[in-house]
This record gives structure tokens, C-alpha cells and sequence, in this order.
């Protein structure tokens, strides 16, 4: 088992070279005298350029004395308690500490050096997301294992941790009109508060949207905050499931036919979209369409016209259309399955929902208000009682992968209350009610076939497009924050490698 310790550098550490005999060894050296390890990965932030100046010869001083190989990681921070600074150094560090293969890496998080929020934020992990021992050192007691007897809810976090993301919510508020009707769409993170602020730009615009994301992200709920913003929220929104109709039936669906057009047409039918005149179509999963069909979209969508199956009149229609997909469209297009023109007359605005585990800090939010509906839509049920999740139920949801997104979530919520007994969700009727992972969403890069078409430049260049992506929408657009969040250097290390794999925001 490899053994890795993490620890952020405290300014008594700093002093331990010139200062011995005052302070000993300093938490870290100390540590590391006492305990076997494979790798320390230590964290500097110092807000003082006379501390800042002496992390360098204190790595030598370190590594002089220790045969623990060291991993220097500078982190960029607002301040010594910037929480939600400190939060998302932390778990990347504890992420990449990790590796491929969690399962083979034993983590320790030192308490004793660094900052009280640093120390606060190791507890939060090592006892939640990231189980891992807990260490305190001093020059009087030594080196000893923390013992704190209780688990603790994962991203269970001060209001502190919130303030840059209440501070962000606030500037979307100022760019745009206020809008209540996204407040359904529940969110923490920076990626989804980006996301409803174009959302609530777009919503006052009479152009088409394309919303792509996973199954279970919750496109149609966005298509309808959408609509309930603009103008047209007074008239119909008309959902149409294009994966769900019958693909002889696609044309009279959408389009509408006149009775005797053919076999089984006994009554005229005006089709969605007559349906949704003067207010919002919206068509989910419009990857399913046929070729046949898509071509005919673009008269509705081009000059406002639509003509039924079995007729010869047209009809003026006033829509808006609103388009979702679990497919990227852009990939569609290339392989032939979308029409190009169709796909253009669509992407005026297009707006990508996150998967839910790429929304770091929405996932405990969604699950306290999840839990909320599952109780309020069982209250009637017979002998129903109210559920709430232990702290260990807690933390096994928490960890979960979620590749069916909030949908699986809700779902497996539902069963779990169904499934307990009590008034308490514990961690085994979450684990019966959690469903296995299917093999395709692991995507595992390191384990893919050689030969076969393997192409290494392709795979880094789509690992590295991923990553760029997520960390500018975190950091809405700031690349000096985008760069510490991806782990390279400067801001312009990281302009250079947007420019080199093409990546822009």
C-alpha cells in the first residue's frame, strides 16, 4: 500500500532550519521522523513575501533529512481563510494523491501545519470524501493520530465556503433581470451559475436554444425556466419526446395531417407545432429525429410556415423553439446522423448542462432538497414516516459517480426510503438502493486497448480539452484561476495550451 502524506507548510516549519532549538523540528519534519511514507505532498500559501521567500530553502532543508520524496504544490488563495480557496486546493491535492488507482494509495492529512481553516478543511475530507488518517504533531506531545470518534456529513461546509459563490450569484443578478423562475434549478457551483446566468440572458431573446447534456441533467427543466422567463410565458410550452414517436408517425406528430392522408387518419390533427403557436417548442432528444424529418423543421424555423401531411395549404406558426440532446450535435453533424443546415438554424445560443459530477458543491444541496420532495410526495402513503440519511448514508451518496445524474439521484432516494425501516436512511439501505456503475460511463483513458486505431496524440489532446474546459467555466473565465485549478504554472502556460489544443470561452 503506497502512503502518501499531505500537509500545507506552516510558518513554524519556515522556522525550523534557523530556529531549532525554539521550535524543534517544526510540525512536518517532524512527522516525517516518526512516520513512513512514500511521498509528502506539501501545500505552500503565504500571503508575506518574507515567508514566501523561504519555502524554496526550506524543501532543501526538508529533503536533506528525510528520505520521503517531496512534491512542492504552490496554491493560489484570496486569503489565509479563503474556505473555498482552501476547499478546492484541498481536494484536488487529495485527487491527485489518489491517482488512477485509489484503491492501492493510503492517505494522511496533517493537521498541525498551516492556517486553522486549512486544518478545519482536512477534517472535512479525511472524514468524508477522502477517508484518510488524521495526524497532529508538537514539539511537547510528538506525533499522534487524531481521534475524532464521529463522521461528518461530506461538503457539511462553513457559510464561509459559500461566500465567493453568493458573491458570483450577486454579479449574475446585476448582468441580468432578476428571475425567479430558475430558482428550481438548484446549484452551488460556480459551473451552474454561469449556466443560468446565460440561461437567464437568452430567456429574453426570441432565438432558438440548444440544450445539450446527459441523460437525467435536467434539459426539459431548463427549457421550461426558459420559457417561463420570456415573453411568450403566457403561451403554450408544448414538449414533444422526439425519441418516443414512431418513426412513420414523425411527420403527422410535428407537422399535423388532414383526415383520410392516409390509413388511420379518421380526424384532422394540427401537430405540436400549430400546438405551440405564439409560444415554445420544445423538442427533446431531436438527435433521434430522421434525416427526413429534420430537413422539414427547417421551413417552420426559417419562414414561420408549416404545411400538414395530405394538405395543400400552409400555415403562418409563430415559434420558439427549444431543442435538447444527450448527443453533442457538433459530433452528429460530422458522422453524418444531423443535417448541418438544421443544426446551424438551431445553435444560435447553445447551453451545455454539467454532469452532476462536474458541479463540485451542488450534490449535498440536491440531496437535502431531493429528500424534501421524496417526504412530501410519501406523506400520504400509510405508515410513511418522514426519512432523513445518517451521516453515513450520507457520505455513501455523496461518493457515488451519479452517471444517470439527478434523475438517478431522485430515484435512488425514493428507493432507499422505501427501503428503510425507520425514521434514519443508513448506509446499508443506500448500498441496496444504489445501482451498479455501467462499464461505459468509466471511460477509463489508462485502460484502453493498444492497436486498434489507439491514437495517443488524440486521447491527450481530448483529456486535455476536458479539463481546460471545465477549469475557465469554474473559474468563469479568469485564467489565472483556471491555471491553478488544472495545476499548471502561470496564466500564460495556460493560454498556450488553450491555443494549442483550441480551446476557447
Amino acid at each position: 500500500m503506497r502512503r502518501v502524506l499531505l500537509a500545507w507548510i506552516g510558518v513554524t516549519d519556515l522556522r525550523a532550519p534557523q530556529e531549532e532549538a525554539a521550535v524543534g523540528l517544526g510540525p512536518l519534519a517532524q512527522a516525517l521522523d516518526a512516520r513512513t511514507f512514500d511521498e509528502a505532498v506539501l501545500i505552500a500559501y503565504f500571503a508575506r513575501p518574507e515567508h514566501a521567500q523561504k519555502v524554496e530553502p526550506y524543501i532543501r532543508w526538508l529533503s536533506g533529512r528525510t528520505k520521503t520524496k517531496l512534491k512542492l504544490e504552490h496554491a493560489q488563495l484570496a486569503s489565509p481563510t479563503d474556505y473555498q480557496g482552501i476547499y478546492e486546493v484541498a481536494r484536488r491535492t487529495c485527487t491527485e494523491a489518489l491517482g488512477a488507482e485509489p484503491g492501492g494509495t493510503s492517505l494522511a492529512l496533517h493537521l498541525s501545519s498551516g492556517a486553522p481553516p486549512m486544518a478545519y478543511v482536512w477534517v472535512l475530507l479525511g472524514k468524508t470524501l477522502f477517508p484518510a488518517e488524521l495526524l497532529e504533531s508538537s514539539k511537547e506531545a510528538g506525533v499522534k493520530t487524531a481521534d475524532i470518534p464521529f463522521d461528518i456529513a461530506a461538503e457539511f461546509l462553513p457559510d464561509l465556503l459559500r461566500e465567493p459563490d453568493g458573491r458570483l450569484r450577486s454579479q449574475s443578478a446585476a448582468d441580468s433581470p432578476p428571475a425567479p423562475e430558475f430558482k428550481a434549478i438548484l446549484h452551488r457551483s460556480r459551473v451552474m451559475a454561469r449556466l443560468v446566468q446565460r440561461s437567464r440572458r437568452v430567456a429574453l431573446r426570441n432565438v432558438p436554444v440548444l440544450i445539450e447534456g446527459e441523460s437525467g441533467t435536467g434539459k426539459e427543466m431548463l427549457a421550461r425556466a426558459i420559457h417561463r422567463a420570456s415573453p411568450r410565458k403566457d403561451k403554450p410550452f408544448v414538449a414533444v419526446n422526439c425519441g418516443a414517436i414512431p418513426e412513420a408517425l414523425v411527420e403527422s406528430t410535428l407537422f399535423g395531417h388532414e383526415k383520410g392522408s392516409f390509413t388511420g387518419a379518421v380526424t384532422d390533427r394540427k401537430g405540436h407545432i400549430r400546438e405551440a403557436h405564439g409560444g415554445t417548442l420544445f423538442l427533446d432528444e431531436i438527435g433521434e429525429l430522421p434525416l427526413s424529418a429534420q430537413v422539414k423543421l427547417l421551413r417552420p424555423l426559417q419562414e414561420g410556415r408549416v404545411q400538414p401531411v395530405g394538405s395543400s395549404k400552409e400555415y403562418d406558426v409563430d415559434i420558439r423553439i427549444l431543442a435538447a440532446t444527450n448527443r453533442t450535435v457538433a459530433d452528429e453533424v460530422a458522422s453524418g446522423r444531423f443535417r448541418e443546415d438544421l443544426f446551424y438554424r438551431l445553435a444560435v445560443a447553445v447551453l451545455k448542462i454539467p454532469p452532476l459530477r462536474e458541479r463540485p458543491g451542488d450534490l449535498g444541496l440536491l440531496v437535502d432538497e431531493l429528500l424534501k420532495q421524496v417526504n412530501r410526495e410519501a406523506d400520504t402513503e400509510p405508515g410513511y414516516r418522514d426519512k432523513k440519511l445518517s451521516a453515513g448514508a450520507r457520505n455513501l451518496v455523496l461518493a457515488h459517480p451519479w452517471p444517470g445524474n439527478v434523475r438517478e439521484l431522485l430515484n435512488t432516494l425514493k428507493r432507499a426510503a422505501i427501503w428503510s425501516d425507520g425514521a434514519t436512511i443508513s448506509a446499508e439501505d443506500v448500498r441496496e438502493a444504489l445501482l451498479p456503475v455501467p462499464g461505459a460511463q468509466r471511460r477509463d483513458v489508462l485502460g484502453r486497448p493498444l492497436g486498434a486505431g489507439l491514437n495517443l496524440q488524440e486521447i491527450l489532446k481530448e483529456v486535455a480539452q476536458h479539463y481546460l474546459g471545465r477549469a475557465l467555466d469554474e473559474a468563469a473565465g479568469n485564467k489565472t484561476r483556471a491555471a491553478e485549478l488544472v495545476g499548471v504554472p502561470s496564466y500564460q502556460t495556460l493560454s498556450n495550451w488553450l491555443h494549442r489544443y483550441g480551446v476557447e470561452r
